[in-house]
């Protein structure tokens, strides 16, 4: 299979990788490699705000590596499997500061469908962000796909996915999550209106309580996240209350 290849834009500040000009993968500020840049990806952030003891992380989509790099060093007792199917996109790791492999973290370079299909590990969150310059493949948006994403966490586990608000697809594939999900399924728009984030499982039937800091969470990890995280509350309060 040939893959599309990736190449990074750098400026003084920053460095940014693409498939096309028009729409950017991942960027990394050179001075915070960890900071999750995108708002997009805070929001992902929020299975810990359900799953706060979260130990086993899944990913499918490496990218420029912002959420493999924030988990990895803001979660550290937490395992991590990243799924990146693209070879290019795994060659460029080191530009953008993913770390080594190691006892706790490893980048698979594997077709996402394949992996979860086959994985034994059960997962506490399972994050999908399967965009290349196509949009996101059919194959990650099959239902067969979905269950085998189910299957695969833990029963207090969740599936996180990032969509482009633009996807035309974007409708059938959370039809087919919460078909998949029993309906336990909560959609935020991030505040720029360029993404949504799609949160599945079990755990969303707990009310989410005060917005605090976790003492294991670091303050400058928080300080990504508690905006985020308050909006994802308002938004779970409000999809409680309509299935009230």
């Amino acid at each position: 299979m040939a893959h599309p290849k990736p190449y990074i834009v750098e400026t003084e500040a920053a460095k940014s990788l693409h498939f096309t000009q028009g729409e950017t993968q991942s960027r990394m500020w050179k001075r915070e490699p960890d900071a999750l840049v995108f708002e997009y990806t805070r929001l992902m952030m929020g299975f810990a705000l359900f799953a706060p003891d979260v130990r086993d992380i899944a990913m499918i989509g490496l990218g420029g590596g912002s959420l493999a790099k924030f988990c990895h060093r803001y979660l550290p007792r937490a395992r991590i499997d990243v799924v990146e199917i693209n070879p290019h996109v795994i060659a460029l790791r080191d530009a953008f500061r993913v770390p080594p492999d190691d006892r706790r973290f490893t980048v698979h370079a594997d077709d996402g469908v394949r992996f979860m299909r086959a994985v034994a590990r059960r997962y506490d969150a399972l994050l999908l962000d399967g965009y290349d310059h196509a949009g996101m493949p059919a194959r990650l948006r099959a239902p067969a796909f979905i269950a085998d994403c189910r299957a695969a966490l833990e029963p207090a586990g969740l599936f996180v996915v990032n969509i482009n608000s633009d996807d035309t697809n974007a409708a059938r594939f959370i039809a087919s999550v919460r078909a998949e999900f029993d309906e336990r399924v909560l959609v935020v728009d991030d505040a720029a209106g360029g993404n949504r984030v799609v949160f599945a499982g079990a755990p969303l039937a707990r009310r989410v309580g005060a917005i605090e800091r976790p003492e294991s969470l670091a303050r400058e990890a928080w300080a990504q996240l508690v905006l985020p995280y308050a909006r994802i509350r308002t938004a779970q309060h409000g999809w409680l209350a309509a299935r009230a």
